[in-house]
């Protein structure tokens, strides 16, 4: 191949038909073979479909995906516009929508239909299926109903763009790509065909994909290997584990048995498992043996930890690190959430992002499951690497309700039908195995440990006091005072702006007192709870008030804790808080009903379900059973809210449908863990106790055109959050400028606090789903 022609081309002769063309200089080009780019494909998207059954049709829509390439029109163009358009494997709209771009990714679809459509039904319907594949290896998954996707869905495609086709095969080059037997294997349930046609869509892009990258970018293209096995991975966690395993507290002891009852537990057959440990219980550590010991012994192939929060996911990537014997260059574990930050990141990293092709990935619940019904090329491309995976769901209580039914199909399938073993992971279990959660529920899930009701009760480090009047609300001048009565407390309120009112109440007789909310932004939030840590550590005193933001994951030992009413799920954790370490006999955990309401929606559903249940009496608010009542009642209250946005309908979840006429890229559109389309993100001018000049740096490149993607990333964890309405008296004002779609820049000093953060007025607060990345 690498041959000098007379035109001052390398590569294949210049007259073949070309898939890629790259400008060397010197008025020199190299050209990609579109014959080489479709074997190339076919083999390596057949070699991803391979590990779910799928290897035939794999095959096939590498073999057909750019037909549409033969097509004297787009030989032309890829000529006149010198070849390489370096859109061409981005997102964009359908080709000819475009002035200048050949529609090329629908002849695929269009032979696929025809050629296989003369075998009868069941070749129309796996027509079909690859046609979806290959329609939208460019620009997405397309739906198939014309009322759902407009001129862009798949029937209008097929119906109106023969001519494409008949243009591509009067070439002769053409005609040797052309056949194509009827696929061996293929869907193995009617229900969760839609995930598998995404599934097969992902092994088709990445294959895509990567044969460009191959030929463009050798030097990225080499940069994705170097990553650790995970036999090697699991030597040095082994190792580690013996230095950390310790019996001089009790609660070292249960944590020891906790780890013991997850190793034995890594030798069942894949499948569902669910870990119910209390909080504090070292359910990191003990769920990551577990992974590993399952994946070595049962020949799975990557571990992916889901953490629903950007705040603690990066905490527990440090631990992961360590225990798993990771040093610069990374090796081990990919870090994939929005918030990353440029310092942590490394080339493989970035590249391993882009398919999560690494043996760890630590990741948040909205990349996740986002991805999972994702239409869009970028998000899609990673599915397939999930097929034979075990997946650790963190803090499974706090999956979004909206979109519950969906989720939990899709965990079901992806255990039943493509090898994967999940595990969720909980100290407040919802009732999804046990009971159904609005007539949806896991099948076959195994708890890990023995008992938990009896292990609650060995882990039981506080008292949790219950207001006898659940009817009267504490003022926050009284909450304030009780707090100031102890030496070192933390008190969980449910808003932002209550956390700003009991602050500046405390703060009146306690210099040294913390407050912590999303109006912080990351980097502000993680020093002050760092800072935090390190007070207590060294036995200082330490009053603290904060939003939910600390109650999942965020290792704080507090002898006191005050919470305000909330879901049951949320006042243990709040209480996981209090006594972490089993330093003291009991700690103290005071739930008391504020003066504010929660937010509406499923926070306020969630603290009037609680408030129903204390009424009730004979309630422990820690107990396994307590969370199974508790979660019943607030399912039943959320009825058909559970799948709000109808994404079970739309991707045919039951397997009604005889049409395969799924809506890919409605679906996806609709399934947004974090609705932000009514919120805007502010970059604050925070340089942080030493000064750092990043955020000034990225915003210099940014206003000269510089930067690129590079820059949002480096400005992530200054941004804050706020709801659009409140964005628009701050532009007028000139405190904001916009800067990109939905992104602003603090003008005015002094709208940010270096102890409150934004100081704006804001009346709408939903801590945790800011935090979500």
């Amino acid at each position: 191949m690498d041959v000098f022609e007379e035109s001052g081309t390398l590569g294949c002769p210049a007259s073949a038909p070309l898939a890629h063309v790259q400008d060397i200089g010197h008025g020199r080009f190299r050209l990609h073979g579109l014959d080489e780019h479709l074997r190339s494909v076919e083999r390596r998207a057949g070699d991803f479909a391979d590990k779910f059954g799928a290897q035939d049709w794999g095959r096939l829509a590498g073999l057909w995906h750019d037909l549409g390439k033969f097509q004297p029109t787009f030989q032309s163009y890829i000529r006149r516009e010198s070849g390489f358009n370096a859109e061409a494997h981005l997102e964009a709209h359908l080709e000819d929508s475009v002035p200048g771009r050949v529609d090329h990714s629908s002849v695929g679809a269009l032979h696929a239909a025809s050629h296989l459509g003369k075998n009868g039904d069941r070749g129309a319907a796996i027509g079909q299926l690859l046609a979806y594949v290959i329609a939208g290896h460019h620009a997405g998954l397309p739906d198939w109903s014309q009322a759902d996707g407009g001129a862009g869905a798949l029937e209008v495609r097929l119906r109106e763009r023969g001519e494409l086709l008949k243009a591509t095969t009067a070439v002769p080059a053409a005609l040797a790509f052309l056949a194509g037997d009827t696929p061996r294997g293929g869907p193995p349930c009617r229900k969760s065909l839609s995930l598998w046609v995404r599934l097969l869509f992902s092994a088709l892009v990445d294959a895509d994909f990567l044969d460009t990258e191959a030929f463009m970018d050798p030097e990225r293209a080499g940069a994705r290997s170097g990553w650790k096995d995970l036999g090697r991975i699991a030597q040095a966690f082994e190792g580690f584990m013996v230095t950390k395993v310790r019996d001089d507290t009790e609660v070292n002891r249960l944590r020891g048995k906790i780890l013991t009852w997850c190793r034995d537990a890594a030798g069942r057959e894949p499948g569902l498992f669910s870990l119910t440990v209390p909080t504090g219980g070292g359910k990191t550590l003990s769920s990551m043996a577990f992974a590993l010991r399952h994946a070595l012994h049962h020949g799975k192939s990557r571990i992916i930890y889901v953490i629903p929060y950007t705040s603690i996911l990066e905490q527990t990537v440090d631990v992961f690190r360590e225990a798993l014997g990771e040093g610069e260059p990374w090796t081990v574990v990919l870090e994939h959430h929005s918030n990353l930050d440029p310092d942590r990141e490394t080339v493989r990293g970035r590249l391993a992002a882009e398919n999560w092709d690494a043996p760890i990935i630590v990741t948040t619940n909205v990349q996740f499951f986002e991805s999972l019904f994702a239409a869009r090329t970028s998000r899609a491309r990673k599915l397939h690497n999930l097929v034979d995976s075990v997946v650790v769901l963190d803090e499974v209580q706090l999956l979004n309700a909206d979109f519950l039914h969906p989720i939990l199909d899709v965990l079901q399938f992806l255990v039943d039908d493509f090898g994967v073993t999940v595990l969720l992971m909980t100290a407040t279990r919802p009732s999804w195995s046990a009971t159904d959660a609005g007539g949806k529920k896991l099948r076959g899930v195994r708890e890990i440990v023995p008992d938990p009701d009896s292990l609650h009760e060995c882990l039981r480090r506080v008292r949790v006091r219950i207001p006898r009047r659940l009817d009267e609300p504490k003022g926050w001048d009284e909450v304030a005072e009780r707090m100031l009565a102890e030496p070192s407390a933390l008190c969980v309120v449910n808003r932002r702006e209550d956390a700003r009112e009991l602050f500046l109440r405390v703060r009146r007789e306690d210099a040294t007192a913390v407050h912590l909310s999303a109006l912080m932004c990351g980097a502000h939030r993680s020093g002050v709870i760092r800072d935090v840590k390190e007070r207590l550590g060294r036995g200082e005193d330490v009053r603290v008030v904060s939003t939910q933001l600390v109650e999942a994951g965020v290792d704080l030992d507090f002898p006191v804790v005050f919470r305000a009413l909330a879901g049951l799920d949320s006042v243990a954790q709040a209480a996981g808080r209090c006594n972490r370490e089993g330093r003291k006999d009991r700690g103290e955990v005071y739930v008391f009903v504020p003066p504010t309401s929660p937010p509406p929606g499923i926070l306020r559903q969630a603290a009037d379900v609680t408030r129903s249940l204390f009424a009730e009496g004979e309630l422990d608010p820690l107990a396994p059973s307590s969370f199974d009542r508790f979660f019943r009642h607030l399912y039943w209250l959320r009825g058909d809210r559970l799948d709000k946005e109808e994404i079970r309908r739309l991707l045919d979840h039951d397997g009604r449908s005889e049409r395969l006429d799924y809506a890919f890229r409605t679906a996806a559109s609709r399934f947004r863990l974090i609705d932000d389309r009514d919120r805007g993100s502010i970059v604050v001018r925070w340089p942080g106790p030493d000064g750092d000049p990043q955020v000034e740096s990225a915003l210099r490149d940014l206003e000269h055109g510089g930067g690129g993607r590079g820059v949002f990333r480096r400005l992530q964890r200054a941004v804050v959050g706020v709801s659009r309405r409140h964005l628009l008296p701050l532009e007028v004002a000139g405190a904001v400028e916009e800067i990109h779609d939905r992104l602003y820049v603090q003008r005015d000093t002094s709208l940010y606090d270096d102890v409150l953060g934004l100081t704006v007025n804001l009346e709408t607060a939903r801590d945790p789903e800011d935090l979500i990345g």
